[in-house]
C-alpha cells in the first residue's frame, strides 16, 4: 500500500465519521424542524454569505494556494520559515475575515431584501431571521478563518489524523446545539450550535501545531516574500472560489422564487447526500494527494505528476458512476427513515438528490483536476473553467425556474450539469499541459455498464423483494453495489496503489 493511499484511506475515515454524524445532525434537526420547514429553509440561507466569506479567506482561496507554497518551504528550507510563513498568512486571514464580517453584519439585511441577494422571495418576517441568523453565523465565520489555515499547514506537513477528525467535531457541535439549547432559543440555538462546532474544530488541531514545532510570528509585514507569493497564489483563487460561492447564493436565490416550502432545504440536504461519496472518494483522494502532487512538482518530477493524477482518476470514475445509479436507485425510503419528513418533501428530496447524483463523478474528477493545476501553481486554469461552469449553471438554472417551475427544486439541482462540462474542459487542459494523454476510456465503458446493471438490480430489489423499504433498499443497493464492484474491479484495485 502506497503512503499516498494510506493516507486517502485515514481520510476517508474520518470522512466517513463525519458523513455519518451530518446525517444524525440532520436528521435531529429536520425531525425538530418537520412542521417548520420554512424556518429551515431560512436557517439553511443563512449560512450562504458566512460560508462565502470562510470559503474565499481561509477555507478555500488562502489554503488551496497556501499548501504547496509551505510544502515548497517544508521541502526547500526548513519548519522555521515555514511556520513563520503561516503566522503571516493567519494574521492577514484573520483581520480581512474580521473586518468583512463586520460590514456584512451591518449591511446584513440590505443583502438579504437585495433583488439579487440571499432569499429576496422570503416573505418580510422571513427575512429579517434570516438577517439576524447571518450575523450570529459570522462568528463561526472568523474562528474558521484561523481553523482552516491550521488544516491545511497541518497537512502540509502530511499530517491528515487531526484536521480529518475536526469535521466530526464540527458536527457535534451542532448536535448539542440542536440538543440542548433549539429548545431554550429556538432557531438560534442551532447557530449557537454551528458556532461551539466551529470552536471545537479549532481546538482539536492546535496540538497538532505544537506537534512540528509552530511557533506564531506576531508581524504584519506585507513585504514578506512568501506571504506576497501567496497573495499572487490566492488571487486567482480567490476568484474562482468566489465563483463557486455565486452559484450556491444563485441557488438559493432562484429556490426562493420558487414558493416551494422546503426548495432550499431540499437543495441543501440533496447536496449534502450527494457529497457523502464525494467526500469520502473524491475529497479525501484530493485531500492527500495536493501535498503528494505539490512536492512532485517542486521536484519537478512531471512522469510521475502525471501518473499518479491518471490512476486516481480512473479509479474515480470507475467507483462513482456505479454509486451515484445505485444510490439513486435506492434511495427514496432513506431518505424518508432518516429526515421523517411529510411525503411531499420526501419526494421533493428524493428527486433533487438525484438530480445532484448525476453530477457526482464530474464532482470527483474536478476535485484530483482543480489540485493538479494549484500544485502546479497554476491557478488561472480553474479561474477560467469555474467561469464555464457558473454561465451554465446560471442559464439552465434561469431557464428552469421561468419555464419548468413546476418541477421544483430539482430543476436547480439539475443546473450542476455544468460541473460535468467543467470536469471534462479542465482534464483536457490538464492532458495538454502534462504533454500525457490521460487514458480514461476503459474505466469510462466499465463505469457506464456498472451503473446500468447495479441501478437496474438495486431498483428491482428494492420493489419486490419482501419486507420493510428500508431493508430491501438497503439490500438492494448493497447487492447491486457489490456486482458493479465486481464488474469495475480492475480499475477500483489501483485505489490501493495510489
Amino acid at each position: 500500500m502506497s503512503k499516498l493511499t494510506r493516507n486517502s484511506l485515514i481520510v476517508a475515515f474520518f470522512f466517513l465519521i463525519d458523513k455519518v454524524l451530518a446525517f444524525v445532525r440532520a436528521g435531529i434537526i429536520s425531525r425538530i424542524y418537520a412542521d417548520d420547514v420554512h424556518l429551515l429553509d431560512t436557517f439553511n440561507a443563512a449560512n450562504n454569505l458566512p460560508d462565502l466569506l470562510f470559503a474565499l479567506i481561509s477555507g478555500g482561496a488562502l489554503a488551496m494556494a497556501f499548501i504547496p507554497l509551505l510544502t515548497e518551504y517544508l521541502t526547500t528550507k526548513d519548519r522555521a520559515a515555514a511556520w513563520d510563513l503561516f503566522s503571516r498568512v493567519a494574521n492577514v486571514g484573520f483581520l480581512v475575515t474580521g473586518s468583512l464580517a463586520i460590514l456584512i453584519a451591518i449591511f446584513a439585511q440590505q443583502i438579504v431584501d437585495a433583488n439579487l441577494g440571499i432569499a429576496p422571495g422570503f416573505g418580510a418576517e422571513q427575512r429579517q431571521l434570516l438577517a439576524e441568523l447571518m450575523r450570529l453565523n459570522l462568528i463561526g465565520t472568523i474562528i474558521f478563518s484561523i481553523s482552516g489555515l491550521v488544516m491545511a499547514s497541518l497537512q502540509a506537513n502530511q499530517h491528515f489524523v487531526l484536521p480529518a477528525i475536526a469535521p466530526s467535531l464540527y458536527n457535534v457541535g451542532q448536535i448539542l446545539g440542536a440538543i440542548f439549547l433549539v429548545p431554550r432559543f429556538g432557531i438560534y440555538g442551532l447557530v449557537y450550535g454551528v458556532i461551539i462546532g466551529a470552536a471545537l474544530h479549532l481546538l482539536i488541531q492546535v496540538p497538532g501545531l505544537f506537534m512540528y514545532g509552530f511557533r506564531w510570528t506576531p508581524a504584519l509585514d506585507l513585504r514578506h516574500t512568501g506571504l506576497i507569493e501567496a497573495l499572487k497564489l490566492m488571487a486567482p483563487r480567490l476568484a474562482t472560489m468566489a465563483g463557486i460561492q455565486v452559484i450556491f447564493i444563485a441557488r438559493d436565490n432562484l429556490a426562493s422564487r420558487l414558493d416551494q416550502v422546503g426548495a432550499v432545504t431540499s437543495l441543501t440536504y440533496g447536496w449534502m447526500v450527494m457529497q457523502v461519496p464525494e467526500t469520502i472518494l473524491g475529497t479525501a483522494i484530493a485531500t492527500a494527494m495536493l501535498p503528494a502532487l505539490s512536492e512532485l512538482a517542486s521536484r519537478r518530477d512531471w512522469a510521475g505528476f502525471s501518473a499518479t493524477v491518471e490512476r486516481a482518476i480512473r479509479v474515480l470514475i470507475a467507483l462513482t458512476l456505479p454509486i451515484a445509479a445505485v444510490m439513486a436507485a435506492g434511495i427514496h425510503p432513506l431518505v424518508r427513515g432518516v429526515f421523517g419528513f411529510s411525503e411531499d418533501i420526501t419526494q421533493l428530496l428524493t428527486w433533487t438528490t438525484r438530480a445532484y447524483l448525476a453530477t457526482l463523478t464530474g464532482y470527483t474528477v474536478h476535485e484530483i483536476a482543480i489540485r493538479a493545476f494549484y500544485a502546479r501553481k497554476e491557478p488561472m486554469i480553474p479561474l477560467y473553467t469555474i467561469g464555464i461552469r457558473l454561465v451554465i449553471f446560471l442559464g439552465v438554472g434561469i431557464l428552469g425556474v421561468t419555464f419548468f417551475k413546476q418541477i421544483g427544486a430539482p430543476v436547480i439541482a439539475f443546473a450542476e450539469i455544468a460541473l460535468l462540462v467543467e470536469a471534462i474542459v479542465t482534464l483536457t487542459l490538464l492532458s495538454r499541459r502534462t504533454h500525457e494523454p490521460l487514458k480514461t476510456s476503459g474505466a469510462i465503458i466499465k463505469g457506464l455498464i456498472a451503473a446500468v446493471i447495479g441501478g437496474v438490480v438495486t431498483y428491482l430489489i428494492a420493489l419486490y423483494l419482501p419486507g420493510g423499504a428500508i431493508v430491501t433498499a438497503l439490500i438492494g443497493m448493497v447487492i447491486g453495489g457489490l456486482i458493479s464492484l465486481a464488474i469495475v474491479w480492475s480499475e477500483a484495485k489501483h485505489l490501493m496503489k495510489l
